[in-house]
């Protein structure tokens, strides 16, 4: 079956899903996603201080890994799903190792949120800088997530980035607006209520660390998501999106950085 086929496929069993698979998000959902959050952040906050700086330093074999040039994904808990009232929250975190490249490059890559539509593709197909003011970017991006089906969002994000040190820094990005996109890049297309869609992606929440270290750079990601919780009957279409994409995504991610960086050099 050819690309476009699949596509149309995807199309189509999107399409098919009856309006009582759509969901709205609760205040419960968004309340619970929060207090998770808050949690992680207290946590991530606690070890800036501390001598292991990176995730990947946390176990020998874990490091190896990432030295040697893999892309080293892992549930930050669990199988890396925690179920709150209605909804799936989904932690995974990252690290990639970039040698030869400085924190400088690896930086210049990750903010030039113009061009992740060339960098970061076929996930991002469309990236634009709304504000930019020293370290903080407002960006929006259309993010394509392919599994099963097609699903198009259309993203807004807040990204704040602490230099720590010549040789540190990290970055905090928040989503403040997603919205699921029917019939995308069709005479049709129309942007689905935020909140109340399919579920596929509510908040998405990334914290990243970079490290020049090594004659290279180490570059981590811990992203933070939140979805609809499983359907009756309709496992079989909705998990490979819910369940298989936060990971599969994060390592898209980390992997397109190292290759971008890696290129430009």
């Amino acid at each position: 079956m050819t690309g476009t086929h699949t596509f149309f496929l995807s199309a189509m069993l999107l399409a098919a899903l009856p309006d009582a698979t759509k969901v709205e998000l609760k205040t419960t959902t968004v309340q619970a996603f929060d207090s998770y959050i808050r949690k992680a952040e207290q946590r991530i906050d606690g070890g800036r201080g501390t001598s292991q700086y990176l995730w990947a330093d946390g176990t020998p074999v874990r490091k190896e890994h990432v030295r040697r040039g893999e892309t080293v994904v892992e549930p930050w808990t669990g199988n890396g799903e925690i179920e709150i009232a209605d909804g799936l929250i989904h932690d995974w975190v990252g690290a990639v190792f970039i040698p030869g490249a400085n924190l400088a490059e690896a930086l210049a890559l990750v903010q030039d949120y113009n061009n992740h539509k060339a960098s970061y593709k076929p996930e991002v197909i469309a990236s634009q800088v709304l504000t930019h003011s020293g370290n903080d970017f407002q960006v929006r991006l259309r993010l394509l997530k392919k599994q099963v089906i097609t699903v198009v969002l259309n993203t807004d994000h807040d990204v704040h980035y602490t230099p720590i040190d010549e040789t540190k820094c990290s970055s905090r990005s928040y989503s403040t607006r997603i919205a699921e996109v029917e019939n995308a890049g069709e005479p049709g297309e129309r942007e689905l209520s935020p909140g109340h869609d399919h579920g596929f992606l509510w908040r998405l929440n990334s914290y990243w660390r970079f490290e020049e270290r090594d004659r290279g750079v180490y570059v981590e990601c811990e992203a933070i998501s939140l979805t609809r919780s499983v359907p009756l009957g309709l496992g079989w279409l909705v998990n490979p999106i819910i369940r298989s994409l936060p990971r599969q995504s994060l390592s898209n991610t980390l992997q397109a950085t190292r290759d971008a960086v890696a290129a430009k050099r």
